[in-house]
């Protein structure tokens, strides 16, 4: 297997040849050693004005790669992939000013989106290969989790919706395709209020590594990992059951480390389960 570290900071060098480029970062799987056999090299390309089609084909033409994928600006990203010596690279290129304002959004503003949290994650856990010294201001910014943030990521995941209240009739049902939906909004739910108690960035909007995130957290229920996977592996009924545990013991968590939030109503509207018919 190539040594993706290596050849990401190679590819570092040709991207700082252009005089625009002000930082690379490597982030995903590879800059937090998570990587496996079918891990690419993600690169976050930081400039100081916007680069033309050629800054951004140079060096996948000097490293002989071949393009998957090449898009326009969209987003404040311009983006592509491509495969240089059988391994996939894909590139994030930002103006540096946008990531300095991604970083405001979710440090000073509590902004949720994980879109943008993900580059503040990608900031504080990712590794410089160019660029040291902005990068390190960058990550003195994102170093502290915000007291904040953690409030609003809560607040803003702790109702669980009338979807949730479906569930008995949905397992009645056998709606397997909306039931599973249901659940899979549920551990997301729960994915983000845990990265919030643990005071750490949302790494993935899909939350992928979800193992990985969760063995690196201290503040979490009783042997979640399995329990998490379980929901989508196991009998459904035994699914929801285990959701409903954790949900609680989410709740339980939540009241010991932040006990002056009020939670009572949203433990009544996440209990809350769609009433029979009684007439049937």
């Amino acid at each position: 297997m190539a040594d993706l570290q290596e050849m990401a900071e190679q590819l570092a060098r040709l991207y700082a040849e252009n005089p625009k480029v002000e930082g690379v970062l490597l982030g995903g799987s590879v800059s937090r050693g998570w990587q496996d056999k079918y891990s690419d090299i993600e690169l976050l390309v930081f400039w100081k004005e916007p680069p033309t089609d050629t800054d951004r084909k140079t060096p996948i033409i000097k490293s002989d790669g071949t393009v998957l994928d090449f898009h326009p600006y969209e987003d404040e990203e311009w983006s592509e992939t491509y495969i240089t010596d059988g391994v996939k690279l894909e590139i994030s290129n930002f103006l540096t000013a946008a990531i300095h304002r991604f970083i405001t959004k979710t440090v000073d503003f509590f902004d949720t989106d994980p879109e943008i949290q993900c580059i503040a994650a990608a900031v504080n856990y990712g590794k410089a290969l160019e660029g040291h010294e902005l990068i390190t201001e960058m990550k003195g910014s994102v170093q502290n989790y915000p007291d904040g943030l953690r409030k609003t990521m809560i607040e803003e995941n702790i109702i669980f919706g009338s979807r949730w209240s479906n569930r008995e009739a949905l397992l009645f049902r056998k709606d397997w395709l909306m039931l599973y939906k249901v659940m899979a909004d549920a551990e997301t739910k729960i994915m983000s209020i845990l990265f919030a108690l643990n005071r750490q960035y949302i790494v993935h909007p899909g939350f992928k590594w979800q193992r990985n995130s969760l063995d690196g957290m201290s503040v979490k229920p009783e042997n979640i990992i399995k329990r998490m996977e379980s929901v989508f592996i196991g009998n459904p009924k035994d699914a929801i059951r285990t959701l409903e545990a954790v949900i609680q013991e989410v709740f339980d968590l939540i009241g010991q480390e932040l006990p002056d939030m009020n939670l009572s109503e949203a433990m009544k509207q996440t209990n809350q389960v769609r009433p029979q018919n009684e007439n049937r």
